[in-house]
């Protein structure tokens, strides 16, 4: 399913942070958000994922096509992995977790409580998620935050699985996963211009 975005502006703390923000990301591809701290990574990916509101512009198709994974985990402390990534796929309709479990290499880990992870497995556990949602478009902020290399290679690797098969993927990453034919998009030039002043507001108290 290919993802338009067209003219979006998105905000943070009631103000614009990008504008005029417009890409494409066709059917088995992947587009990497770049940019330096602030510019509006997060933002730009939590608007799509329909958790905030744009301040303008469209995109097609709606939040309900796409997964988020965020810097948190999502994890359910008390819960083992596989009612985890059970919990998640029925809330997204779905059944089967056997892949996720595999593909992060969390099988053996699978009666674990998430609570009891270390921080790189958490991670694991949480990027999991995505792959039994079913969904079409995966949002992905900084996925490999507390992975190793290994994990990353995994991680990477289900990325392009979930390619393959069709999906796309938007990343805010500053490394290399080495995902074939996907495109850069750096957000600098969308940043959003200051808001101007009130000249006459401000004169007054001159």
């Amino acid at each position: 399913m290919e993802l338009r975005v067209e003219d979006l502006a998105v905000v943070r703390g009631g103000m614009r942070v990008l504008e005029g923000v417009c890409f494409q990301v066709p059917a088995g591809r992947a587009l990497v958000l770049r940019g330096p701290n602030g510019i509006g990574k997060t933002t730009l990916l939590r608007t799509l994922a329909g958790l905030q509101l744009s301040d303008g512009g469209e995109m097609t198709p709606g939040p309900e096509a796409m997964a988020y994974a965020s810097h948190a985990d999502g994890n359910k402390a008390t819960l083992s992995v596989e009612e985890n990534l059970t919990f998640w796929a029925r809330l997204h309709g779905m059944r089967e977790v056997e892949a996720a479990l595999s593909g992060f290499n969390l099988a053996s880990l699978r009666e674990r409580p998430a609570g009891s992870l270390s921080a790189g497995q958490k991670r694991r556990l949480g990027l999991a998620r995505m792959a039994v949602t079913g969904r079409s478009i995966w949002l992905l902020d900084e996925p490999t935050v507390s992975l190793d290399a290994d994990s990353v290679a995994l991680f990477a690797a289900s990325v392009r699985q979930h390619l393959a098969a069709g999906g796309s993927a938007v990343i805010a990453t500053h490394i290399d996963l080495g995902l074939e034919g996907a495109e850069v998009l750096n957000l600098a030039p969308y940043k959003a211009a200051p808001p101007e002043q009130d000249h006459d507001f401000h004169e007054a108290f001159l």
